[in-house]
């Protein structure tokens, strides 16, 4: 009678932990970077909880359309969240780099702001292993 694996719920699960995540980022990034702008840090709220959302509407695709290649959630959450933190480096690339600076000096290791890309890949599959965790995927998930 009720299905509680449904595309709805891994959406609202993907965009949760997102949420929670973003929020993480929110309260703490005035400790890595003292001078961030609301905007930065409304931001980074808003792009966690959109990968998560993107992440949990992604859970329907399994097979690789072209290629006919199996995608598990292992596989496909990382990829996405990898590619949007990318993504978002490039768009906010002058204030990763001060961040990254401010926590790991100016010849640090891992000092270069692209480095959020594995960020990203861990982030995915936390929010990839929980929206299907919880929510279900492939196509049984939508309902029709």
């Amino acid at each position: 009678m009720f299905n509680r694996n449904s595309l709805f719920t891994r959406i609202a699960i993907g965009k949760g932990v997102g949420f929670i995540i973003g929020l993480t980022g929110f309260v703490t990034m005035p400790l890595f970077l003292p001078d961030a702008e609301w905007l930065l840090r409304w931001g980074i709220l808003f792009w966690y909880t959109t990968m998560g959302a993107i992440i949990g509407v992604f859970g329907v695709v399994t097979w690789h359309p072209i290629l006919r290649l199996p995608m598990p959630w292992w596989f496909r959450a990382p990829l996405i969240g990898g590619w949007m933190n990318f993504v978002l480096t490039l768009f906010i690339y002058d204030n990763m780099q001060r961040m990254m600076i401010e926590m790991m000096g100016e010849n640090g290791i891992i000092s270069s702001p692209f480095w959020s890309i594995a960020e990203g890949i861990i982030v995915g599959l936390i929010i990839g292993y929980a929206a299907t965790r919880f929510g279900g995927e492939g196509r049984d998930i939508v309902d029709i």
